[in-house]
């Protein structure tokens, strides 16, 4: 799992057209199944993500996911041969769902500040704005799973390792281009963006502060402001 967009060679129905698959009656019905199939499954994990967001792993239940779904138990378990596959599954998902609103809008900026401030906007925008609801499910199973050994413990470990990464992968191009001094610490910088993040989204959603968003970026304005302190095109 990475939040760094990956490349996937997965066969599409356009394959099948190609070959006279889906000219086929027996192929039509197979392939119209088969979707159908991937649709259901689609939305048992986007039933699950935003129930998991709110509750975490371990008290998601797969009767009331069921229920919430229109299916049976049985009829989940089919898609999902165990709990851990569906926890997994959703792990992808709410890793594509941060590509979507935070990395890839902001890899579309230029190098240096303008894709550093675009990153900062998407992370408030995933941890306080409508599609998320203010909820994030890394900081959810952080603390869920932060004392438990496991597969997925594991993934949101690596997610997380790949979010700070990122953070310190565009601090380092901001280095490159000349707006932030040569002695900024890339890593240092992503450890403070995260804790803002953070900070924001518990004086948001926990204390209800109504100046959360504006104390955020007061934070993320200083610390900007103390790497590009000295730099030679800030």
């Amino acid at each position: 799992m990475t939040l760094w967009p990956p490349v996937h060679n997965n066969a599409s129905p356009g394959n099948y057209h190609a070959s006279g698959f889906v000219d086929k009656p027996t192929g039509r019905a197979i392939l119209n199944t088969m979707q159908k199939g991937n649709l259901t499954r689609k939305a048992i994990i986007e039933q699950a993500l935003d129930a998991a967001a709110k509750v975490g792993f371990e008290q998601l239940s797969l009767a009331t996911l069921a229920a919430d779904t229109n299916m049976s138990k049985s009829g989940l378990y089919a898609h999902f041969k165990s709990k851990e596959m569906l926890q997994q599954a959703v792990l992808d998902l709410a890793v594509e769902r941060f590509g979507d609103i935070v990395i890839r809008p902001a890899m579309r900026q230029p190098r240096g500040m303008p894709r550093l401030q675009a990153l900062f906007e998407g992370y408030l925008e995933w941890l306080g704005g409508t599609v998320t609801q203010g909820r994030c499910l890394f900081t959810a199973l952080g603390q869920e799973y932060r004392d438990r050994p496991g597969s997925i413990r594991d993934l949101v470990v690596q997610s997380l390792k790949d979010w700070h990464s990122t953070i310190a992968r565009v601090v380092g191009d901001a280095i490159e281009e000349g707006q932030f001094r040569p002695d900024a610490d890339p890593r240092q910088f992503a450890f403070e963006l995260a804790g803002i993040g953070m900070a924001f989204q518990q004086s948001f959603k926990l204390l209800g502060r109504q100046d959360a968003e504006i104390m955020a970026r007061r934070a993320f304005g200083a610390l900007v402001a103390r790497a590009a302190e000295g730099a030679p095109h800030p």
